[in-house]
C-alpha cells in the first residue's frame, strides 16, 4: 500500500518551559518590535497575568471575556484595541481568553502571543469561534493563529482537578476527532496518538497529586500535539456536536466535551477499524473505548449532559440542528435518530455502548 496524502503545517513557534513564562514574554515582545501591548485576561486570571506580564510595555488590559465569545464581545475588544492602539495582542488565560484574541485579530491583523493556563488547545491553531444569538460560527483565517505560544505548567496549578480533567478530556477529543476529520493524514493521525498517549499517562497524575509539575508538563504537552493534529485535520463529528451544543444552549465547553466524547468513540470506533486500533493502542487498551472508558473512572469524570444545563426537552432540537454539519466523510452512518440516541445516552451519563 502507497502513502498519498497532503499535509500542511501551520507557521508558529512555542516556548515551553515551566516558571519561564516572563521572561519568554519579555523576549518575544522584544523581538517583534511591539511598544503597546494589549493584554487579554478575564478577571479571574488578572493577577496570574500582571505577575508574566509586568514587565511589558502594556497599554491596556482587557478583562471581558465571555464563553463562546459573544459577537458583541468580540466588537467591544476590537474597539478597545483600536483606541488604545495595540500592537500586539498577549492572551493569558483559556480557550475564551484565547478565543477573544482570536477574534480581535480576526478583523485587525493584530499578532497574538498566547500563554495559555488551560488544556484547551486553541492556541496551537487557526480556527476562530463566534456566537451570536444561539448560533456558533467557525471558521479557519491564518491571522487568527498566534505567532507564538508560550507554555508554562507553572500557570495551570491553580487550574482545580475538576476543570483539569474536563479541559484534558477536550484535548483528549481534538485526538480522537483527528483520527477520522475530513483531512485527517498519517501525520495527524501520528500526533494524535501521541497526544493520546501524553494525556493518558498525565491526567491521572494531575488528580493524584495537582501541585506537581511533572504531570502537568506531560498533560500540557499532550494538549499541544492535540491541537496541531486537530488544526490540520479539521472539526470532525465530535467538535460539530459540541459546537452547536455549546453555542445554542449555552453549555459550558470543556465538560461538554469530556461527556459527548465516548458516546462519539463508541459510534464510530466500529466504524473506523484501522484509527480505533491506533487509539486502543495509545491507551494501551483492547479497543478505543475501553482506553477512554478506563481513564474517565480514574478521572471520575463529567458523565451527563444533564449535570452541565442541556434540558432533555432540547435532545431533538439539538439532533435537527446537528445533522446538516455532520462531515460527510464520517466514518459511521448518521441521521438525526442516531444522533437524537447518542444525545440522549450522553444526558443520561448512559452506557456509551
Amino acid at each position: 500500500m502507497s502513502l498519498s496524502f497532503r499535509h500542511d503545517t501551520l507557521g508558529q513557534r512555542v516556548r515551553f518551559g515551566s516558571g519561564q513564562a516572563a521572561e519568554a514574554l519579555a523576549a518575544e515582545v522584544e523581538e517583534g518590535g511591539w511598544s503597546r501591548v494589549m493584554v487579554v485576561a478575564g478577571a479571574s486570571e488578572a493577577e496570574l497575568a500582571a505577575r508574566v506580564t509586568g514587565g511589558l510595555p502594556v497599554a491596556h488590559v482587557h478583562d471581558e471575556v465571555v464563553m463562546h465569545v459573544p459577537v458583541p464581545v468580540a466588537e467591544r475588544a476590537r474597539a478597545a484595541a483600536a483606541a488604545h492602539d495595540a500592537d500586539v495582542l498577549v492572551s493569558v488565560g483559556g480557550g475564551s481568553t484565547t478565543g477573544l484574541a482570536k477574534a480581535v485579530a480576526l478583523t485587525t491583523g493584530l499578532p497574538i502571543v498566547a500563554v495559555p493556563t488551560t488544556y484547551a488547545g486553541s492556541e496551537a491553531t487557526n480556527v476562530w469561534g463566534l456566537t451570536e444569538g444561539s448560533t456558533k460560527t467557525t471558521g479557519v483565517d491564518p491571522r487568527v493563529l498566534p505567532r507564538t505560544v508560550v507554555y508554562d505548567a507553572s500557570l495551570t496549578l491553580s487550574l482545580p482537578v475538576g476543570l483539569s480533567v474536563a479541559s484534558g478530556l477536550n484535548a483528549l477529543a481534538h485526538c480522537v476527532d483527528s483520527m477520522w476529520s475530513p483531512h485527517t493524514d498519517p501525520i495527524d493521525q501520528a500526533l494524535a496518538t501521541e497526544g493520546i498517549r501524553a494525556l493518558d499517562a498525565g491526567l491521572p497524575r494531575v488528580a493524584a497529586d495537582p501541585t506537581a509539575l511533572e504531570g502537568r508538563e506531560e498533560t500540557l504537552y499532550g494538549a499541544y500535539l492535540s491541537a496541531v493534529a486537530f488544526a490540520s485535520a479539521g472539526s470532525g463529528l465530535h467538535h460539530k456536536i459540541c459546537h452547536v451544543l455549546g453555542g445554542r444552549y449555552d453549555l459550558p465547553h470543556a465538560p461538554t466535551h469530556a461527556i459527548v466524547l465516548p458516546h462519539v468513540l463508541a459510534l464510530n470506533g466500529p466504524a473506523a477499524p484501522a484509527a480505533d486500533a491506533r487509539i486502543a493502542r495509545a491507551f494501551g487498551a483492547d479497543d478505543g473505548l475501553a482506553g477512554l472508558q478506563r481513564l474517565r473512572a480514574r478521572l471520575d469524570a463529567p458523565r451527563a449532559l444533564r449535570d452541565v444545563g442541556l434540558e432533555e426537552s432540547q435532545i431533538p432540537d439539538a439532533a435537527r440542528a446537528i445533522l446538516p454539519v455532520v462531515p460527510p466523510s464520517n466514518p459511521a452512518d448518521v441521521g438525526v435518530e442516531v444522533l437524537g440516541d447518542l444525545l440522549r445516552r450522553a444526558w443520561e451519563g448512559a452506557d456509551p455502548r
